[in-house]
């Protein structure tokens, strides 16, 4: 039912092509996972987003625990039919949301804290994690793990990662579909030893895929580097690896340089609502003076429903006359300029030369993208 095979790997890197077999269809990574937080992406049907070749999108069990419950999408006969959604889903365990809110109490054996819709004081743990993304349905899960923030001291970040350790061991043992891939999350701060230790620890658990978590939390380009760099060689190499919360297009390749499959983020979907839209010469603000009579598209380049037919001036109108399809516009070509992306990074791989691909790629993108 789920499959990884690895089809092509880089010369002059750890760059991989590979496939995911999963039950509602094959995903070709490296790939891009659009994020649909509450089952939606936001300003998009889902006709929009499979027209912009999404393969995967990622929901987040957290919101979706809240509202509007994992037991009436159940009923609705889950996630994908919810949604109209016949590809694979991806849904997080929750765990970063749950440790990023104000007053939450961690426990050994989970998190307490309060609803953001009701108020009520909630609990969170691995069994519940399992359990609620068990009733939503999609295809990949994820282990319920401690996301720790960065920066953290050592000491911490050590007790921490026993935390996660233990919480993957009880995801297992919940995790109650075989239709559903439960991958576990490495975490360890920006310290080497301590994400050399948990990938050990995790890979011994022989979970279907593996996730690097914890990135993505203030730490910068570079670190995000290292830890990619002293994680991924002791992940499986037959198995896929996902960089969880990364999304700008330079972390993005820079990471699939070394050796990662799997990303998701908000950043195109969330810039597109603010004006601010991806092309090949770097991002532009559309709401800026200049575009009010620039007639040509977005991005000259790009194949997606916008700049087939629209051009930066009528998206600068209607952004400035706040139109709601100023954002429908711009996350469609957000989010196809992002796939497009790595469906040339793919081919890359496949010549065994991404890294000549990333500098012409990147040197490109980020010439003019201050200039805007």
């Amino acid at each position: 039912m789920f499959h990884f095979e690895l089809l092509a790997t880089d010369i002059d890197s750890a760059a991989r092509r590979g496939r995911l077999t999963t039950p509602h269809g094959a995903i070709e990574t490296p790939i891009f996972m659009p994020v649909g937080t509450h089952g939606a992406l936001k300003a998009m049907t889902p006709a929009q987003v499979e027209e912009t070749q999404a393969q995967i999108i990622l929901a987040n069990t957290y919101h979706l625990h809240l509202k509007p419950g994992e037991g009436l999408v159940k009923k609705a006969g889950g996630l994908h039919k919810f949604m109209h959604w016949n590809k694979p889903i991806l849904t997080d365990s929750g765990g970063f949301q749950v440790f990023s809110l104000p007053k939450n109490e961690i426990t050994e054996t989970g998190v307490f804290f309060r609803s953001e819709v009701s108020g009520e004081r909630i609990f969170l743990g691995p069994k519940e994690a399992m359990a609620i993304q068990n009733d939503l349905g999609a295809d990949i899960i994820m282990a319920f793990d401690e996301c720790i923030p960065y920066p953290t001291t050592h000491d911490y970040a050590a007790q921490s990662i026993q935390k996660t350790l233990r919480w993957a061991e009880e995801c297992l043992g919940a995790h109650a579909r075989s239709d559903q891939a439960l991958f576990g999350i490495v975490q360890g701060g920006v310290y080497d030893d301590l994400r050399r230790d948990c990938a050990k620890a995790l890979t011994g658990m022989a979970f279907p895929g593996y996730a690097i978590g914890g990135v993505s939390v203030g730490e910068g380009l570079e670190l995000l580097k290292k830890v990619v760099d002293y994680t991924a060689p002791f992940l499986p190499e037959d198995k896929p690896r996902y960089l969880m919360g990364v999304g700008l297009p330079e972390d993005i390749l820079e990471s699939v340089e070394r050796g990662m499959d799997m990303f998701d983020c908000v950043i195109p979907t969330r810039y597109a609502r603010s004006a601010t839209l991806f092309t090949r010469r770097g991002k532009i603000r559309l709401t800026l003076r200049r575009y009010r009579r620039d007639f040509f598209p977005v991005d000259p380049s790009c194949d997606c429903y916008c700049c087939r037919n629209f051009t930066r001036a009528y998206l600068h109108h209607l952004f400035n006359a706040n139109e709601i399809l100023s954002a429908t516009l711009s996350a469609i070509h957000n989010v196809r300029f992002y796939l497009n992306m790595m469906a040339e990074t793919r081919a890359a791989i496949e010549r065994h030369d991404f890294k000549a691909f990333k500098a012409d790629f990147l040197g490109e993108y980020l010439s003019e993208d201050q200039k805007s």
